[in-house]
């Protein structure tokens, strides 16, 4: 058996990403930067008013209460220079919010402060307010030249609008990943009815689509195969010709002998290895043409912890992310996690609540590889060095789910 350490060395120095591509930045929300952006202008690109007022100049307003005449109305998208408007002395201009400030007025009275003629000529100014007030400066968000966002940011709402505000059209990122999910064996079944004896449902291929799915990837249904060597390898090689990444579950373990296993030695640059975990124990990883190949385990929670441990970070590294693995807490165990000392690194499906500010973590259920159930209810995989497990009361780190 090899560490956990070592098969992840393995697999992630034997991932690529693709190229970096340009897409239009109504297309990039969660995808990561692949090159840093500087800022072109000025945010706000001109002084402009915070808040529905009257401009005026700030000394006009000492001894407040004072009346002052009004010369105009300054709107969102005006320019008062064109409309010919200007704040001088003993005069205010109305205006409202995100309008530019008009010449001569260096500070903004909001309108809850003020009370205007009924004719609109002049308008009673009730406070005393200082130079700025409720004046937004240009380039008080951005200076011309600052740096926007560094690469290796991924694109939330807000950075989309940061980048609106500069006037970016398009971003250049780490594109969403196509990754494909293939399925082999004479057993498998999808859907309802009776089974026949030795038949099993496919579970593996929709838990790996759903994974990926909440990866931000392009999951790709491969579909079903039959244990034919002629049909596997064309599925296999379809799916390396049009995606980034392949998955397959099953006949990875020692002893087996697949028709997937002697495909993938013979198109493929394969490795099969034995790591010291439970479960998810074997795994074969490769690349067919550069294409990385994820042999994961046929249990299905075992197919589902392998794509946790190796898969996911791997993929989350190929799109461009700098943080690929799940949060890790520390928690308290309620009720104990028993194992036995085997020389593998246990990961057991947990609960997980929040109580009075600390993490508690208790077992989801049955935690046989074949028990899909308790991974479905689990928040969490207990991380349990080799040893007797985790008493009642103890601490795990644990890698948080979904």
């Amino acid at each position: 058996m090899i560490s956990l350490a070592e098969a992840r060395e393995h697999v992630l120095g034997r991932c690529e990403g693709p190229e970096p591509v340009e897409v239009a930045l109504s297309d990039a929300r969660g995808l990561v930067l692949a090159e840093p952006v500087d800022s072109p202008e000025h945010v706000p690109p001109f002084a402009n008013t915070a808040m529905d007022g009257f401009a005026v100049r700030a000394a006009d307003t000492v001894g407040a209460p004072v009346v002052l005449d009004v010369v105009g109305t300054v709107a969102a998208g005006v320019d008062p220079v064109v409309a010919g408007i200007e704040v001088g002395s003993g005069t205010a201009a109305r205006i409202m919010t995100g309008a530019p400030m008009p010449p001569g007025a260096d500070a903004v009275v909001m309108v809850e402060r003020t009370e205007m003629a009924a004719d609109g000529a002049t308008v009673s100014v009730a406070i005393e307010v200082p130079v700025g007030n409720h004046v937004r400066s240009p380039g008080e968000d951005l200076v011309a030249g600052d740096r926007v966002f560094e690469a290796g940011v991924v694109l939330s709402p807000g950075h989309l609008g940061v980048l609106a505000s500069i006037g970016a059209l398009a971003v250049v990122v780490h594109r969403q990943l196509r990754v494909g999910v293939l399925s082999t064996g004479d057993e498998l079944r999808d859907g309802p009815g009776a089974l026949a004896p030795g038949q099993i449902r496919d579970a593996n291929r929709p838990s790996l689509l759903g994974l990926l799915d909440e990866l931000g990837a392009d999951a790709v249904d491969l579909g079903r195969v039959v244990d034919d060597e002629t049909a596997i390898e064309a599925a296999l090689l379809d799916g390396a010709s049009r995606c980034d990444a392949v998955l397959t579950s099953g006949g990875v373990s020692m002893g087996d002998f697949d028709y997937v296993k002697v495909v993938l030695d013979r198109i493929g640059d394969m490795r099969w290895m034995q790591v010291a975990i439970k479960p998810a124990k074997p795994l074969a990883f490769g690349r067919i043409d550069g294409v990385p190949v994820f042999g994961l385990p046929g249990n299905p929670v075992s197919s589902m912890v392998s794509f946790e441990l190796f898969a996911r970070p791997a993929l989350r590294a190929m799109s461009g992310h700098a943080e690929i693995d799940r949060t890790c807490i520390r928690a308290d165990v309620v009720g104990g996690l028993p194992r036995h000392a085997d020389g593998k690194v246990h990961f057991a499906r947990v609960g997980v609540e929040v109580v009075d500010g600390r993490f508690r973590v208790r077992s989801a259920g049955g935690q046989g590889s074949h028990q899909l159930t308790a991974m479905a209810a689990a928040g969490g995989l207990a991380v349990l060095p080799d040893g007797d497990g985790i008493p009642d009361g103890g601490e795990v780190d644990v890698l948080l789910l979904g």
